[in-house]
């Protein structure tokens, strides 16, 4: 584990000393520039008698630098183009009553620091959600399977095969009972869609229903979107499929631990797998599901990077001001670096921290389960 701590830091070390020389070199030279256009446009800026937002006004401004300065035309455009962009930025930052486009300083800093604070309180809610709803769908999806519980849709299949020879009195009781099946079908293939549906597509579905700057929204479309809890849901379930077909699974079973699923037959109960802190202690599955865990432990880091990124292209495909990844896209189209290179590194340090934490957590659970076999 000492080795791996020291690669994390090590990895943090230089990645944001290179960050921040970048956002050094990104401010000094975007300083330069910004004197240097002022220095250039200042004389025409001081020219109280050109209105600039008179496209007349402007016409007759180059046409007089092309009289007396020929054979410069294409300066004098470009001249002219600077001032334009200049009012712009000016009036945009006005309009935005904020500091958007003018780089970093002490008031931005703790602005930035908000926004940052904002993004790392939505990752980690999602991040705990996802990490509950992933056990909790893996179990239930695994317990139905060993139940013998099939899909909707095939058992409305098999329904409609054992109907067609149903005389007329009891038509009506199979009709009912297939237009439930049907009904609970039509309702699971709608939540699929959901789960595996982008988050600006579910967002803009409701967009006109909720507030979409709000937290809350931010968390439900990364729990709930672009397929982040059904992937990991799955992979769980495969992990709790292959841990149930091991040697020590039938020896536990032949030593009478108790192997029923069936909830009457004191198996797994519904409330078992939808508590917090899942335990199915005297039952073989709870060495299946603590042996499954283990294994997805691995695949947070990866669950990370999936999440991160989820949550910035909500962020920015939804406009949503005040926050984060809004304002990096913000300062990229300002052409403000530092800015931008300050903010990636910024969600670097939340993945790498992630990353760090659940090392030692599988490193922790290895310990525990070394002393537990010794």
């Amino acid at each position: 584990m000492k080795s791996k701590l020291l690669e994390h830091i090590l990895s943090i070390v230089v990645v944001s000393s290179i960050f921040l020389f970048m956002m050094v070199q990104f401010q000094s030279q975007s300083r330069d520039v910004e004197m240097a256009a002022d220095r250039e446009i200042a004389p025409f800026l001081a020219l109280d008698f050109i209105d600039y937002d008179n496209p007349l006004h402007r016409s007759l401004l180059k046409e007089s630098m092309d009289a007396f300065y020929p054979g410069q035309e294409s300066r004098h455009a470009e001249l002219l183009q600077k001032i334009q962009d200049h009012r712009a930025r000016e009036i945009t930052a006005a309009r935005q009553q904020d500091n958007s486009g003018k780089g970093l300083s002490a008031p931005r800093l703790w602005e930035l620091f908000g926004m940052y604070l904002r993004f790392i309180l939505a990752y980690g809610i999602v991040m705990f959600l996802t990490y509950y709803g992933v056990q909790t769908l893996g179990t239930l999806r695994f317990v139905q399977m060993k139940k013998g519980q099939t899909s909707y849709l095939a058992a409305l299949v098999k329904h409609v095969n054992k109907c067609r020879g149903a005389d007329s009195a009891n038509w009506q009781d199979c009709a009912k009972t297939g237009a439930t099946l049907f009904g609970k079908a039509l309702a699971k293939g709608i939540l699929y869609m959901i789960l595996f549906s982008p988050a600006y597509v579910l967002a803009y579905s409701f967009k006109t229903r909720f507030d979409t700057d709000s937290l809350f929204f931010m968390v439900v479309l990364g729990v709930l979107s672009n397929g982040l809890l059904i992937n990991y849901a799955n992979k769980f379930y495969t992990f709790l499929v292959s841990e149930s077909r091991k040697g020590y699974v039938q020896t536990a079973i032949v030593k009478n631990l108790r192997n029923s699923y069936l909830a009457e037959e004191g198996g797994i109960k519904l409330g078992e797998i939808f508590r917090l802190r899942k335990s199915f202690e005297g039952h073989v599955f709870h060495h299946i599901f603590i042996n499954a865990r283990y294994q997805y432990l691995s695949t947070i880091k990866e669950q990370a990077s999936f999440l991160i990124s989820g949550l910035v292209i909500i962020e920015m495909a939804l406009n949503i001001h005040n926050h984060l990844c809004y304002e990096l896209l913000q300062n990229i189209l300002y052409q403000q670096y530092d800015v931008v290179v300050l903010i990636v590194l910024g969600i670097y340090l939340v993945l790498k921290t992630t990353e760090i934490l659940a090392d030692y957590w599988l490193y922790f659970e290895s310990r525990r389960y070394e002393n537990k076999a010794s």
